[in-house]
């Protein structure tokens, strides 16, 4: 990490704060929030916004994991891939998707994805993040598809979680931050 890794002695933060971090995260604090901790409004925000975003959201879990899994190959935030993969894979994904859509993004991710192991919905998510991620203005014709495909709600947590984990790449690149060994 290109900062100190936080200490509750090196930058005291409220336990409540701390806590509420350690619940979300199942009793162990991860790298993130070890840079996280460094701002006590920060850490306090991004819990509970991020908090939502993963768990909170009714979208299918696995395509928001997608959209993060392309979001993290473009921006090179292998700390997210390292975090996201295995949830991808847990919400149903496979490994074969997961190899396609690396291939995807090593190709042309702005343009239609052309991998016969991802089915078209993920196709279109790996298109609809990729613009978000490289372009920023998704095309008209991908966001028609996009509202084609899923209910205004699904489309905007999908676009949510893509557009949250764009911020938390920028973060964790910028930062260093690095997967825990």
């Amino acid at each position: 990490m290109r900062i100190p890794e936080w200490t509750p002695s090196a930058h005291p933060q409220p336990d409540d704060l701390v806590q509420a971090i350690l619940k979300r995260r199942g009793g162990e604090l991860i790298n993130l929030d070890k840079a996280l901790l460094w701002s006590e409004p920060l850490a306090r925000g991004w819990n509970v916004y991020m908090g939502h975003v993963r768990t909170g959201l009714g979208a299918s879990r696995k395509w928001r994991e997608l959209g993060i899994c392309t979001v993290a190959l473009l921006t090179g935030a292998q700390y997210e891939y390292h975090h996201h993969a295995p949830d991808f894979l847990a919400a149903g994904g496979t490994q074969a998707e997961l190899d396609a859509l690396g291939r995807a993004v090593q190709a042309q991710p702005l343009k239609a994805v052309d991998q016969p192991e991802l089915g078209a919905v993920e196709r279109l998510i790996i298109q609809y993040a990729a613009q978000m991620t490289v372009q920023v203005r998704v095309d008209d014709s991908v966001f028609a598809r996009m509202q084609q495909q899923f209910t205004t709600t699904e489309l905007v947590e999908i676009t949510a979680a893509i557009a949250s984990y764009n911020m938390v790449a920028r973060f964790l690149v910028a930062l260093g931050v690095s997967p825990e060994t």
